[in-house]
């Protein structure tokens, strides 16, 4: 089974706003170098996750895990994100694809924000 990894982030009009998500795909790929990591938008940037999930399937990917990086669970995730998992699921019926919950759900990332946020005092 070859493996990748979709951190999934919203989108935004200006390109500048994806400069930490860059960040963080290349941290996390020189964490699992084995491993392809990408980024995927819902919205207002390219690419959008089925073209990602697309690019990965036509390489020969078999296993997705989508990571949203999200504060928390709001709509998109909640509404969104399932109906377009759903699709991706109809369209590559031979990948398996599982979404992990919002990143700033997670109580160490959470733990890593409150240090942050401590630290400017």
């Amino acid at each position: 089974m070859t493996r990748a990894l979709i951190l999934f982030a919203h989108g935004a009009r200006a390109a500048t706003w994806a400069a930490p998500f860059e960040r963080l795909r290349e941290l996390t790929q020189a964490r699992v170098p084995g491993v392809p990591v990408s980024l995927a938008f819902l919205e207002l940037m390219e690419p959008r996750l089925p073209e990602r999930v697309a690019e990965l399937a036509a390489q020969g990917v078999t296993a997705v895990t989508v990571v949203p990086v999200f504060l928390g669970q709001g709509g998109h995730l909640l509404r969104d994100l399932p109906l377009i998992v759903e699709q991706l699921r109809l369209d590559h019926p031979g990948m398996a694809i599982s979404v992990s919950g919002a990143v700033g759900e997670d109580p160490s990332v959470l733990a890593a924000m409150t240090d942050f946020c401590v630290a400017q005092l």
